[in-house]
C-alpha cells in the first residue's frame, strides 16, 4: 500500500533562506517615488524662472551673467552705481550688458520682422553693447517687480528715482541714452572711452577691453 502523497505547499522548508526579491521590482518602486518628485522640481524651477523673467522675483544668476563681457571699468562703475543707489533707497537692476552681434540683430528685428515694439535702431556691431561698453538698467519696486517708471519717487526724496540714478551714472562717467536727440534710449548707459563705433568696428578697442584680450589670446 502506497503512502498518501502530501499536499503541495508553497511555503519554504524551515531553515531554508528566502529567495532574493527581484531587482526589477525594487527599481520600479524607486522610479515610482523619484519620477513624480523630479517632475515637480522641474515644474517649480520653470515657474521660478518665469516669475524672474517678468520681474516678480529676483534672478541674481541671470543678472550676474549680464555683466560678463563688460569692460572691467564699465563693470566696476556699474557695480558702484548699484551700491550707491541702494544707499539712497533705490534698487537698480542691470537688464542688459554685453550683447553678441547675433543678439543685437535679433533685437533689431523686433518690431520690424518680429512681433513687439521697436527697441533699437542698431544692428549687430552698431551698438556699444556689442563691445562690452554699455549697460541697460531698470528699477525694482517694493513688491520685487522690475519697473521702468521714470516718474516714480519710491524713496520719497522729492525727485524721481530714475533721474537720481541717471545723475549718479553721469557722475561716474556714463553717457545717458536719454540725452540723445535722434533715438532716446532711457535705460541705456555707456562709456565709449573716446572710441567711435567705426573704430570699434575696425578692431580698435579701449585698453583692458575683454574683446581685445580674447583676440590676443587667440593670436598667442
Amino acid at each position: 500500500m502506497h503512502a498518501a502523497k502530501k499536499p503541495y505547499s508553497a511555503s519554504r522548508p524551515a531553515g531554508r533562506p528566502a529567495p532574493p526579491r527581484s531587482g526589477k521590482r525594487k527599481k520600479r518602486k524607486k522610479r515610482r517615488v523619484w519620477l513624480p518628485l523630479a517632475i515637480f522640481l522641474l515644474l517649480l524651477l520653470a515657474a521660478w524662472k518665469a516669475l524672474a523673467f517678468f520681474g516678480f522675483v529676483p534672478d541674481e544668476t541671470r543678472e550676474d551673467a549680464r555683466l560678463v563681457g563688460l569692460h572691467p571699468e564699465v563693470r566696476a562703475k556699474a557695480d558702484t552705481l548699484i551700491r550707491q543707489a541702494a544707499d539712497k533707497g533705490i534698487e537698480v537692476v542691470i537688464t542688459s550688458g554685453f550683447r553678441s552681434a547675433e543678439e543685437q540683430d535679433r533685437l533689431y528685428r523686433q518690431g520690424r520682422e518680429d512681433p513687439g515694439n521697436i527697441v533699437t535702431n542698431a544692428r549687430g556691431g552698431q551698438s556699444y553693447h556689442n563691445y562690452g561698453l554699455a549697460v541697460d538698467f531698470a528699477l525694482r519696486d517694493e513688491a520685487g517687480k522690475i519697473v521702468w517708471d521714470m516718474e516714480r519717487d519710491g524713496n520719497g526724496s522729492g525727485r524721481s528715482d530714475w533721474m537720481e540714478v541717471v545723475d549718479l551714472a553721469k557722475a561716474f562717467g556714463f553717457e545717458w541714452g536719454g540725452d540723445w536727440s535722434n533715438f532716446r534710449d532711457y535705460p541705456h548707459l555707456q562709456m565709449d572711452f573716446g572710441y567711435t563705433l567705426r573704430q570699434l568696428q575696425n578692431g580698435k578697442y579701449p585698453k583692458g577691453s575683454i574683446i581685445e584680450e580674447a583676440q590676443e589670446q587667440q593670436r598667442d
